[in-house]
């Protein structure tokens, strides 16, 4: 196994994770400005406030995103291993 090959694998497994990561990080990202806003426009500074609206967030998108999200991860993970017997021999 060359270096170069083991950068690729990295590289595409940084890419594969980013990814699937993405929609997650950005709903949790998304509600957490929104209700950073309105706690901004409404003078509420309570800190707890924005963790359950976020947590359902979070669940609503794993529960849209998480069979796409696996799907990707196996095929990634079905392809490096496929790859195995060539990258060995």
């Amino acid at each position: 196994m060359t270096p170069e090959m083991v950068l690729t694998y990295g590289h595409q497994a940084m890419m594969v994770m980013l990814s699937v990561c993405a929609p997650i990080l950005l709903v949790a990202l998304g509600t957490g400005l929104v209700i950073s806003l309105l706690q901004a426009v409404t003078q509420i500074n309570e800190a707890t406030l924005s963790f359950l609206p976020k947590l359902l967030a979070v669940l609503g998108a794993l529960a849209l995103a998480g069979p796409w999200m696996l799907s990707t991860l196996v095929d990634w993970i079905r392809q490096v291993i496929g790859s195995l017997p060539t990258v060995i021999g």
